[in-house]
């Protein structure tokens, strides 16, 4: 009797065991995104005499400039922890008559993305008081490598065009939250541009 006081606690124990252990009902968990947690929206403004115009840019992103060519200004906008960049091109017009090859030159551009986009949304910005009028491409799709383009012109001087890339293999499903942050970026810039 005194041996089984000793055994019982040990045999509770590992009756226990094998009941929270058993019932072969296990299911394995989803697969799942790291959570990406973004600041607040901020913006700074850049001004300086290399571009005909000024715009505000997320204050969690830097300025590279590239050497352009022919009157073009290359820069990028990168946005360091999340290795996305926006790569700007800004090209003076001579008259409206360049306009229509500017933008075709943005279409094709975008014609690339194509094969791997499940859909576009495209949609027309207007702002006659401060003279921006453009087109911006929300492209759909899990292996687009651009999921954003836009290009904006006062109709006559100006044309901008901007592309968001990240740097990384292409999966539109994890990159979502940083997606929408930048592109929200890209929206405010467009409509804060002020052309000289």
């Amino acid at each position: 009797m005194k041996h089984l006081r000793t055994l019982l606690p040990s045999l509770l124990a590992a009756v226990l065991l094998a009941a929270a252990c058993g019932g072969g009902n296990e299911t394995p968990k989803p697969q799942a995104y790291l959570r990406i947690d973004l600041p607040p929206h901020a913006y700074a403004t850049c001004d300086t005499a290399a571009l005909p115009f000024t715009f505000e840019y997320s204050d969690q992103a830097a300025i590279v400039w590239k050497k352009g060519q022919r009157g073009e200004k290359w820069l990028d906008i990168t946005y360091p922890r999340h290795k996305g960049y926006v790569f700007l091109t800004y090209k003076p017009l001579r008259g409206p008559q360049e306009l229509r090859g500017q933008v075709d030159t943005s279409y094709k551009f975008l014609e690339t993305h194509f094969n791997y986009s499940s859909g576009i949304d495209e949609q027309q910005f207007v702002d006659p008081t401060h003279r921006i009028y453009g087109t911006t491409y929300r492209l759909k799709g899990q292996n687009v490598a651009s999921t954003y383009q836009f290009w904006v012109t006062d109709s006559t001087r100006h044309f901008l065009r901007g592309s968001l890339y990240i740097d990384c293999t292409p999966n539109n499903d994890s990159l979502a939250p940083v997606l929408t942050y930048i592109q929200e970026d890209m929206n405010h810039l467009i409509e804060s541009i002020r052309w000289r």
